[in-house]
């Protein structure tokens, strides 16, 4: 059998009432000592930031959209493009009160706005907090209260319980996002509980109007804070620093290079899993260290192969009973039909 772990301090036994202790294992690739840091960045800003320095006009970001009804092909974002959304977005954020350390929530599913979101989130050292609704109904409600958010990034189709009233931490929100628009009802909804309503085109607007400088962070300032379940009772926050995510992907950098075959970027990613958990995200943060491309997958579990048909990426992370699904399919790029389980 091969091995992928190696033992680097022996167990000891338990004397005069205090508990054994099991042996230490470590990654092969650090038998002898941690491999050091990428120099070339300390946070996921860094990581960003590099990426559209060096291909400006590399397909970053692209989702579906739907022609005469039907889903069309993937639309695309360049890095550049993605670059200038983010920074009126993040001005925007300041013109309306952010300081660093705010905490900003996003929810909703997989797409390019909620990248643009979070790499607000890095470019003005605000806090990332994912709203993961199927935690259970009065998980947002709690999360919200809890993390202690101030401004809201939601895809359309979560405004309506965002606004439900059996979510009162809505009330201590100052302002909302949508992905999309919102409706008049919606708007006058969202006033009415001294929320202040932004589409996305006029959010932008806003933010150009108003520009302001980023803030970057470092990499010991709180990147995110991640909700999970847990064993019992409420969800439970998970606070993850810069260095902790960026360190995540140079353990990718440091696996990936023991492959003959490289990433480069001509790679491309399906997004699937979801981004409020910390294995999406990172997946989705080495792609753009790497130059490379991430397609959204666009809802219908029924209709995934099809997205895998379009797309042809040559990354996908899911489920078993996912890949059941496009077993029998042909759609994975034939340069690497990579799959990671979670």
């Amino acid at each position: 059998m091969k091995a992928f772990s190696v033992k680097v301090e022996e167990g000891r036994e338990g004397k005069n009432g205090n508990l054994s202790v099991g042996p230490v294992y470590r990654n092969l690739l650090s038998e002898n000592e941690f491999p050091p840091m990428d120099p070339d960045f300390s946070t996921t800003w860094d990581i960003f930031c590099v990426s559209v320095k060096n291909h400006p006009n590399n397909r970053m970001l692209g989702k579906r959209k739907i022609v005469d009804g039907k889903i069309g092909p993937y639309v695309w974002k360049t890095y550049k493009e993605v670059y200038d959304e983010v920074l009126h977005m993040s001005s925007a954020l300041r013109a309306s009160g952010s300081e660093p350390g705010t905490k900003i929530g996003i929810y909703g599913s997989n797409c390019p706005e909620w990248i643009v979101a979070m790499e607000v989130c890095s470019a003005q050292s605000f806090i990332c907090v994912p709203l993961y609704d199927t935690l259970g109904p009065g998980a947002v409600n709690f999360i919200i209260d809890h993390a202690e958010v101030d401004f809201v990034f939601v895809q359309d189709k979560k405004v309506k319980e965002l606004l439900n009233p059996e979510c009162k931490s809505s009330k201590r929100l100052k302002a909302m996002v949508c992905f999309t628009t919102l409706t008049e009802e919606e708007k006058a909804k969202a006033t009415a509980i001294g929320i202040k309503p932004y589409s996305w085109h006029e959010f932008l607007h806003l933010g150009k109007e108003n520009p302001k400088s980023t803030f970057p962070p470092q990499a010991h300032d709180i990147c995110t804070i991640m909700y999970t379940s847990g064993t019992s009772g409420d969800p439970k926050g998970v606070v993850l620093t810069y260095e902790n995510v960026t360190a995540l992907v140079r353990g990718m950098d440091l696996f990936m290079e023991q492959f003959e075959d490289k990433m480069t970027v001509d790679d491309v990613y399906l997004s699937f899993l979801p981004l409020a958990h910390i294995l999406d995200r990172t997946i989705e943060e080495y792609f753009f260290r790497k130059g490379a491309s991430v397609g959204y997958y666009h809802g219908d579990l029924n209709a995934l192969r099809d997205d895998l048909m379009e797309l042809k990426p040559t990354l996908f992370a899911g489920v078993p009973r996912v890949f059941e699904k496009v077993y029998e399919g042909k759609a994975l790029n034939k340069k690497k039909n990579l799959l990671l389980v979670d």
